[in-house]
């Protein structure tokens, strides 16, 4: 049901490289290979999406316009029926389909897709284990001896049921998560499904999907209509001079000699420290390490071009002053649970002027975070765009994340073509 990594420094430095010169890695991502997804029933919509399309040069027809409910939440029947449904048959059915590498959901398209109701006969099976769990939990009371060891391992045993029973049962996901696997087969909506291009995945055989069934995804939304075009119009202009300003990485501990093991909280902080030092490193901007448990403050962070950082749940810290074209990214369960309400990261931080973000619509557990290190490693070179950077950092489909932002946008393009490349 998981899928587990662990990528030491140099072993990601490597495969970086490799990743980005391969053929089969993504690459030089095109206008004419995006396809916009736009909803009637929202006002602005279609309107955006027009918008886009002129300024990036996207063809006229690359546009599938949908008729669903103009709600952040959308039922896993509707998601089929009226969102899946409209954008495979325009793969399959348009002359233009076979070219289309990335769909990007435009402002006013459902967020999140519910969990899949349950049969009669799953929800039976479920009950039958709760109610043998609470006759075990009175039996124990009056129970002793040996009698009182067999029953306290029944309710161990029963427990674990019940915890991968509930497991199981998670089938929600992020509408975005759902459509990368639009040409996919059917596959088990249960938790998430690995994504191979993902860099430590790229090694890994017969997972369940292929690299052939995997479409980029991005979004351009946010809090209001202004919003979306204040992206766009900041990601064009930022490419021309290329992003300037301070990096601000909020570890919650100091950087250990030697990356800690597993996948957890340590392991995570450790490629906060990796990305903080290679920018430093290679000198791309100043960067700014915050290394307590504390986060940065109001006002402690001017200019700010880059941030990553954690925790502080739902409780956005208005420590910055955003450049245009900054990228922002909160590591927290569930900061993209709205993008119209609240203080959730992904919503305060656009409406304060990031260009692009990214954040789950629910608990993803840490490990369907992408990994810092590589993120930014791909972000600052300069030779993919973001939703290539996206799709080679990003764990799993079918699950919790969303990326917010120009699919095209290539802050460091300037740098790439600096070190004496065209494209």
């Amino acid at each position: 049901m998981t899928a587990k990594y662990l990528i030491s420094t140099v072993f990601i430095f490597s495969i970086l490289l490799v990743a980005i010169q391969n053929e089969l890695a993504w690459a030089s991502l095109e206008p004419s290979e995006i396809l916009l997804v736009a909803n009637r029933n929202a006002s602005g919509s279609v309107g955006l999406a027009n918008y886009y399309m002129r300024k990036r040069g996207v063809p006229e027809e690359n546009l599938v316009q949908l008729w669903v409910a103009d709600r952040e939440t959308v039922s896993r029947d509707d998601y089929e029926r009226r969102i899946a449904a409209p954008v495979r048959r325009y793969l399959l059915e348009n002359e233009n389909g076979s070219s289309i590498r990335c769909i990007l959901i435009m402002y006013g398209t459902p967020l999140r897709v519910e969990s899949a109701p349950l049969s009669q006969a799953e929800e039976a099976g479920y009950r039958e284990l709760l109610e043998r769990r609470a006759h075990l939990q009175e039996l124990i009371k009056v129970a002793e001896g040996e009698e009182r060891v067999e029953i306290d391992s029944q309710l161990m045993a029963l427990s674990r049921s019940i915890d991968q029973e509930r497991m199981r049962r998670n089938t929600s996901a992020s509408v975005d998560s759902e459509l990368a696997l639009v040409k996919a087969d059917a596959y088990s909506l249960s938790m998430w499904i690995p994504n191979p291009f993902f860099i430590p995945f790229q090694n890994q055989q017969s997972l369940p999907v292929s690299r052939k069934d995997v479409l980029m995804v991005s979004r351009l939304d946010g809090p209001d209509q202004d919003t979306v075009k204040r992206i766009i119009h900041d990601s064009i202009e930022t490419e021309k001079r290329g992003l300037k300003g301070t990096a601000y990485f909020d570890a919650r501990w100091p950087r250990p000699d030697t990356m800690p093991g597993g996948q957890g909280y340590g392991q995570y902080d450790y490629w906060i420290h990796e990305a903080a030092r290679y920018i430093d490193q290679e000198g791309i901007m100043p960067v700014v390490i915050e290394e307590t448990s504390a986060l940065f403050q109001p006002g402690e962070c001017p200019e700010a071009a880059l941030y990553v950082g954690w925790y502080s749940l739902a409780r956005y810290v208005p420590a910055f002053e955003w450049q245009p074209g900054s990228v922002g990214y909160h590591i927290a369960s569930q900061e993209c649970q709205s993008l119209k309400r609240g203080e959730y990261w992904c919503k305060r931080m656009l409406e304060e002027g990031v260009a692009a973000t990214l954040g789950p619509v629910g608990e993803p557990y840490v490990q369907a975070f992408p990994p810092p290190e590589i993120f930014f490693k791909l972000l600052t070179d300069g030779r993919i765009s973001l939703a290539e950077v996206f799709v080679l950092s990003n764990p799993f489909w079918s699950w919790k994340m969303v990326l917010v932002g120009d699919p095209l946008y290539r802050p460091f393009m300037s740098r790439w073509k600096d070190a004496g490349h065209l494209n």
